[in-house]
């Protein structure tokens, strides 16, 4: 028994009886007095009477958030220190708790020697408990928008804590859905440019011709229009899927890596270019660069400090956390609160997760939407995977005709995009995607015979010369 421990006394506050039971026994055996509730209005009644040298308390309490009564229990009793204790293990929870003066947020389930712990450091002399508080608030500020605490994950973390005060550009590699736009608005929200803008741009959602006059802007013909540059001044300048690239577009590009400026598409005269360059793809850059379709220059002024974010199923250790915030965030958009027990989460950390963090967001999304049941078990998550299994069959299992291969492909990017809702613009993104692989196939088949490549696609020698150049398909002549 600690000496420390005698005569102190704690008030304990949660809703399920049989936690209230063993950590009042492990209290006890340590020394101290504690008083145990299951509701928030009798442990503000205590506060209020002047009993307790400590609060261990749950968040959510059948008559009031432990949030909603922590401002008051501060007006009240500002030194009294506040153990916060949830089974909503988040970011935001722990946010929450750090944002309303608690001493510690414990996620649950918790190690029972670290509470123990933790109550006496919570007890302990002022000075530690201003030295705990001087670290919390420390931790706060260079807390990343990332949710995850696995090793890869922590990687992740130590590059971008590196950088973050920096203007170095990054680029961000990863497959899709891992989640490479929530690095680069990490790295601007944390950095000096926070104030300024966050413009992103998805290099394979923009139509190929009108990406330079996006980019840089337009000033011709009496018409003068912002580009992406000129928009993120002061900022930072995302630019997503960076492998889809025009040749054309990486040039203009490179020079305003190289010399600090660029040109709007028309204009005469360069503009400054203050910005921050984030860059990311799902490609591989090198293999890109050995077919003559990235400009290896380009790669390296691109690739000063790399990133690497694993896929989710080298970090199956953060399922729980990701899942938990998803059914969070799915409650706060209207949708009803859920809670996933041990088997469900079990089951998720066999899934493959092709679509990664964000086919995990969707099916929690969607399993929140669909299913009336407040206890989210094994036997939901394994009929929604099974529905999702049907609907991205691979290939090679689907039927052999053109268009079943379309829907299925499609199929899978509805079910990648955030909310089900690609981007817009998806029409003549899909047509564009369709037609290159076609012409190129055409032109292989003939050996660059245009004629015949026209005849067979029946198209307009014309036509089909100017899709060469606007699909970027013409072939790369050697240098004499």
């Amino acid at each position: 028994m600690s000496t420390q421990a005698t005569g102190k006394r704690i008030l304990l506050a949660d809703d399920d009886a049989s936690i209230r039971l063993v950590l009042s026994q492990a209290l006890a055996r340590e020394g101290y007095q504690v008083r145990a509730c299951g509701n928030a209005s009798t442990l503000w009644k205590w506060v209020k009477d002047g009993e307790g040298d400590l609060i261990l308390t749950d968040v959510m309490m059948p008559d009031e958030n432990i949030f909603e009564v922590l401002p008051r229990i501060r007006l009240e009793r500002p030194r009294l220190p506040v153990i916060v204790m949830s089974a909503q293990n988040t970011l935001l929870t722990a946010v929450a708790a750090a944002e309303h003066g608690a001493f510690e947020y414990l996620p649950k389930p918790f190690d029972l020697d670290e509470l123990l712990a933790t109550v006496k450091r919570a007890l302990s002399p002022a000075t530690d408990q201003e030295a705990s508080q001087k670290a919390r608030k420390a931790q706060k500020e260079e807390r990343l928008p990332l949710i995850g605490r696995s090793a890869p994950m922590q990687e992740v973390y130590r590059t971008v804590s590196r950088v973050m005060s920096t203007d170095l550009t990054v680029l961000v590699q990863g497959e899709s859905g891992t989640g490479k736009e929530l690095v680069a608005r990490a790295l601007h929200d944390f950095s000096k440019r926070r104030s300024s803008p966050f413009v992103a741009m998805n290099m394979a959602a923009a139509p190929r011709e009108l990406i330079e006059s996006e980019l840089f802007g337009e000033d011709r013909g009496g018409v003068t229009r912002a580009g992406r540059f000129e928009q993120a001044a002061g900022g930072t300048l995302f630019l997503d899927e960076v492998g889809d690239m025009p040749m054309e577009a990486q040039t203009r590009l490179l020079r305003v890596l190289q010399e600090g400026e660029f040109l709007p598409v028309g204009a005469s005269s360069p503009r400054a270019a203050d910005v921050r360059i984030v860059a990311a793809t799902n490609r591989n850059l090198r293999s890109l660069i050995d077919q003559g379709l990235f400009r290896e220059d380009l790669f390296f002024r691109l690739n000063v400090v790399p990133i690497h974010l694993p896929p989710l199923r080298d970090r199956l250790d953060d399922i729980p956390d990701l899942a938990r915030a998803f059914l969070l965030r799915a409650r706060r958009d209207g949708l009803s609160e859920k809670v996933i027990d041990q088997s469900a989460i079990d089951l998720l950390k066999t899934h493959s997760w092709p679509g990664n963090v964000r086919e995990l967001e969707n099916l929690m999304r969607r399993i929140a939407a669909l299913y009336s049941e407040e206890l989210l078990t094994a036997r939901i998550v394994e009929r929604e995977l099974r529905a999702d299994s049907r609907a991205s069959m691979p290939i090679e299992e689907a039927d052999g005709d053109l268009e079943s291969l379309i829907h299925k492909a499609l199929t899978r990017q509805f079910a990648a995009a955030p909310d089900g809702l690609p981007e817009p613009g998806l029409y003549d993104r899909v047509l564009t995607q369709m037609e290159r692989p076609l012409i190129a196939l055409a032109l292989a088949a003939t050996r660059g015979n245009q004629i015949k490549a026209a005849d067979i696609l029946g198209l307009n020698r014309n036509t089909l010369r100017k899709k060469i150049k606007l699909l970027d398909l013409e072939p790369k002549r050697g240098k004499a």
